[in-house]
């Protein structure tokens, strides 16, 4: 069943400020990880703000949105934060987004 309830443009952006943070602190929280578990990460976020920003007029880059979620440069951030996948983790990552084609 879905809501009526819709939420705020402004509560909107204050969560996802939030999300954003915290992603910025929990650099344990690696993108194989969320990926497998939730089939989208810090990179997906980046290109999903990237197309919304470029929709409404903007000219952000990939390199330029995946700095702003990741609070540095994409590069950076993979060689301080980033451990080698393993076939487990690509596995699991696989079956998860797998299932982002349906419904969306």
């Amino acid at each position: 069943m879905q809501s009526t309830k819709t939420i705020s443009d402004a509560a909107a952006a204050a969560a996802f400020r939030r999300l954003i943070a915290h992603l910025q602190h929990r650099h344990d929280a690696e993108n194989i990880d969320l990926m497998g578990l939730a089939g989208f990460c810090r990179n997906c976020l980046a290109d999903w703000v990237m197309e919304a920003a470029n929709e409404e007029g903007a000219d952000l880059t990939k390199d330029e949105a995946r700095e702003l979620i990741h609070g540095m440069p994409a590069a950076e951030w993979k060689a301080k934060f980033q451990s080698e996948a393993t076939p487990e983790k690509l596995q699991k990552m696989q079956e998860s987004v797998a299932k982002n084609a349906v419904g969306h």
